[in-house]
């Protein structure tokens, strides 16, 4: 059975989706673009600062799902400009340890609210 993780400290969802949805010991995130929940708007900044928001909202809505960051199993990142992954890649670097999820990173041509990244993760409770 299916239950569904939401959180007022990361962004409610834009459209017909849940923050994250947990089945058995596995939680799947949507993927999170850089809106700062209490402004409702995407961060200033650049890829940087945007990693940085998209990640502290997974955070909350692992969080809220009594998880942390360490249970995540795999991550997809979605950016806008791959010319950006080296700078994605370091503010990624603060948020895991050893033994790092897994990970896809992928440039697409455009993402929700013209952002810079948007990023899902897979988190396991076991």
């Amino acid at each position: 059975m299916k239950e569904v993780i939401s959180t007022k400290a990361a962004p409610a969802a834009i459209g017909p989706y849940s923050q994250a949805i947990k089945v058995g010991n596995l939680v799947y995130t949507s993927g999170q673009i850089p809106i700062n929940p209490a402004t409702g708007s995407i961060v200033e900044g650049g890829i940087k600062e945007q990693t940085r928001q998209s990640l502290t909202n997974v955070k909350a809505i692992l969080e809220e799902a009594g998880l942390t960051m360490a249970n995540v199993i795999k991550t997809t990142v979605f950016m806008a400009d791959m010319n950006d992954f080296a700078e994605m890649n370091a503010v990624y670097a603060e948020f895991f340890v050893e033994p790092y999820p897994a990970r896809s990173a992928v440039a697409v041509k455009t993402l929700p609210k013209g952002a810079l990244v948007e990023i899902e993760v897979v988190a396991h409770n076991g």
